[in-house]
């Protein structure tokens, strides 16, 4: 939609109350609002369910030590009532880009003198910098806490993987919230149209995987490979970030550090996906889906998440090799451009010398014609003015 125009001798720092530029520029406080509500519904008795309905947990299941030794577990599963939950964080993570922007971006741009492209996309590196920072840092304390490495088998062991600690319940809560939030931000961030559509297509992808992982209960899977591909991201916009920074020699050997870990990553995201939905799953596998207990085990299924998942990594790989591809044409672009910008300059200096040396021969001739009488400067009376008389005087004859 087009903003709205604003009426003559108004402020631009106080546009029409729902205006579009009002809400984009007042958005975070509007959210925050919002969000605060909620949270002040959990002082009542009379609002605390509803409040806690958004805020806290939800789907909790308490498990009793059988022996009476430990006290009882709280697990978590999946239900709608997530819903909620990722609304109320969603508005969270509003605020806290909002935060982030204002207070850190805005004033390294105002600093850096950026252009409006590099504006944009210093803006979108850096907010995406910040989150695969802070998921990959967490999702790595959640993997060593889990043992998921050490004990790899753990990762389709005793599947499905309905109960969650809250950790991990509270990581994909995050991660929906997140990647929702992207979809308005798109609005108060006013991207451009020919950015659009690139964003949304990577933020629908996230959000599709993630919520996949989610509903089957493959948590323990897709938080390994999350964490691998959130920390090569991670790799990828700093060294963007240091580009733009015109930090040009460390962003370029951060880059190449990126090429070589973006192959391994997608390498390492196969081999794991087939070693748990080829090999591992397959020893428990169920004749049927069941919904009740949560057992998504069929072949079928394990089938469509891997074909998914190679076909995720193919595109991948087809946009990084297209991407070298172009780069290294517009390289040997360049260095042809200038290649030949060079032999202009080397052959300028050539003609130059060769003009000097013609009118040089020139001046001789004439001032040698005028020595001998021969007038070298009278034109010839037949009309052609671009003859003159040469070898008329005593010598020439």
């Amino acid at each position: 939609m087009a903003v709205t125009r604003r009426p003559k001798g108004s402020s631009s720092k106080n546009p029409p109350v729902f205006s579009h530029e009002f809400i984009i520029q007042n958005h975070a406080d509007i959210v925050s609002c919002v969000a605060m509500v909620l949270a002040i519904g959990l002082m009542f008795q009379a609002t605390s369910p509803i409040a806690s309905l958004f805020i806290t947990l939800q789907h909790n299941v308490t498990i009793e030590d059988p022996t009476g030794d430990l006290p009882p577990l709280t697990s978590y599963t999946y239900g709608l009532k997530d819903i909620f939950t990722v609304f109320f964080y969603m508005l969270i993570f509003v605020v806290i880009h909002a935060v982030i922007q204002e207070y850190i971006f805005d004033k390294l741009n105002r600093r850096m003198h950026l252009s409006k492209i590099k504006h944009s996309k210093f803006n979108e590196s850096g907010q995406l910098l910040v989150f695969y920072a802070a998921s990959a840092c967490w999702g790595i304390d959640i993997i060593i806490r889990e043992n998921y490495v050490s004990n790899i088998s753990s990762l389709w062991e005793s599947y499905p993987h309905v109960q969650l600690t809250s950790m991990v319940k509270f990581y994909y809560i995050a991660q929906l919230a997140y990647w929702i939030h992207a979809y308005p931000e798109l609005y108060f961030q006013k991207a451009k149209k020919d950015e659009v559509w690139s964003q949304v297509q990577y933020i629908t992808i996230y959000l599709v995987f993630v919520t996949v992982a989610y509903v089957l209960n493959m948590t323990r899977l897709a938080l390994l490979l999350l964490v691998l591909h959130y920390v090569v991201e991670f790799i990828f916009h700093a060294s963007r970030l240091l580009y733009f920074s015109e930090k040009t020699e460390i962003s370029n050997s951060s880059f190449m550090i990126w090429n070589i870990l973006f192959v391994l990553v997608r390498l390492s995201t196969i081999t794991l996906s087939v070693l748990t939905l080829w090999y591992g799953m397959p020893k428990t596998s169920s004749s049927a889906i069941s919904f009740h207990e949560g057992n998504f085990n069929t072949q079928i299924v394990r089938v469509n998440c891997l074909v998914a998942v190679f076909l995720l990594q193919a595109w991948l790989m087809w946009n990084f090799i297209t991407f070298h591809l172009r780069r290294a044409r517009e390289r040997t672009e360049a260095a042809n451009a200038a290649n030949s910008s060079a032999n202009k300059k080397l052959a300028s200096p050539k003609s130059s010398i060769k003009k000097k040396k013609s009118k040089g021969v020139k001046d001789n001739d004439e001032s040698r014609g005028s020595e001998d009488g021969s007038g070298g400067d009278e034109p010839v009376q037949n009309g052609n003015t671009s003859l003159r008389l040469r070898g008329s005087g005593p010598k020439g004859r």
